[in-house]
């Protein structure tokens, strides 16, 4: 089997990788653009820790805001699963600037579902979603896959919009497309202004974190965090098990980012400097909470491999350990 990663040298993709790697006897080509958060440090600590994977992985350098060509799809040459992982994901910078969003995350979708429609035997093709399409959720509301969409900020009406085009082939053209709603990542090698990092920046400095309140600035925003080796197990379970056209929430453990920065320092021993600000009143496109139902996926026989707990210490110690991706 041959396997066509899209972001593969982000955070999620390269995890998918090494997951692919160690988990299957699978090729993979590795579609990077290198854009401002991917970087083939990823890729080349991957193989140079296991240089027996080198010939079962291929590096195409593509941005996929232009179509696929004839030169590329050859180079790729034929794959069975596709995993369309390249996104833009700031939500910052999509407030500022929109359109970026548009082309990295709607047309390039489009480019590469068109490519897709070009391939003989492919058996799924999977888009990498987010929490955020849903919107924010109120206190005790978890969405499930039928919920509505309520994009509020360019970055999730992006993935929202690439949701759209992915069922729409999918209907139109037969392809064999599902979703995954996907929330908050961590693990290693993380860009340093996700906010694990960002926090063991902080801690490091000794320097006060800013964590994102309500508008009273005393309840501090919450969030599902995940593994990325839990959420690639999940990719892997559902390139076999997913129904055609069918969303997947892929959840993991929720708990406020106080908490989430607390646990942090807790495992590094240091003391967590905090101040809560009402960040999202003065910034319109930032939610408080995001929270989606994991129920189906379990009930399908699913099983996250790593506790969070763990998975948080091992990310935060490796982490201390490879200080260079906090520079």
């Amino acid at each position: 089997m041959r396997i066509l990663i899209t972001g593969a040298a982000g955070l999620f993709g390269s995890h998918l990788l090494e997951h692919v790697m160690k988990s299957t006897d699978w090729d993979a080509v590795a579609i990077v653009r290198l854009g401002r958060i991917g970087s083939l440090r990823r890729l080349n600590e991957l193989m140079d820790g296991h240089p027996e994977w080198q010939s079962r992985i291929r590096v195409v350098w593509h941005d996929l805001r232009s179509p696929v060509n004839v030169y590329t799809a050859d180079e790729i040459g034929p794959v069975d699963y596709i995993v369309h992982a390249a996104a833009s994901t700031h939500v910052d910078e999509s407030i500022t600037r929109p359109m970026d969003f548009v082309m990295d995350n709607v047309v390039a979708t489009a480019n590469l579902l068109q490519y897709a429609r070009s391939l003989d035997g492919l058996e799924k093709f999977h888009y990498f979603s987010t929490d955020e399409v849903c919107g924010p959720a109120p206190a005790g509301v978890y969405f499930d896959e039928k919920a509505q969409l309520n994009p509020t900020n360019p970055y999730s009406a992006t993935k929202a919009g690439a949701e759209a085009l992915v069922n729409a082939f999918g209907n139109t053209y037969g392809l064999p497309v599902f979703v995954t709603r996907t929330m908050n990542l961590i693990g290693e090698r993380a860009s340093k202004e996700k906010f694990l990092p960002l926090v063991m920046r902080k801690i490091l400095a000794d320097e006060e974190l800013t964590i994102h309140g309500d508008p009273t600035a005393t309840v501090a925003g919450q969030r599902h965090y995940l593994h990325c080796r839990n959420a690639a197990a999940a990719t892997l379970f559902l390139l076999k098990q997913a129904r055609q056209r069918e969303i997947y929430n892929v959840v993991g453990d929720e708990m406020d980012n106080l908490s989430f920065a607390g646990a942090i320092a807790g495992i590094m021993g240091r003391p967590l400097k905090y101040r809560i600000v009402d960040f999202h009143s003065s910034r319109p496109g930032h939610d408080l909470r995001y929270s989606l139902d994991g129920g189906k996926l379990k009930r399908m026989g699913f099983e996250y491999p790593v506790a969070f707990y763990e998975s948080l210490e091992r990310t935060v110690k490796w982490t201390m350990a490879h200080q260079w991706w906090l520079a």
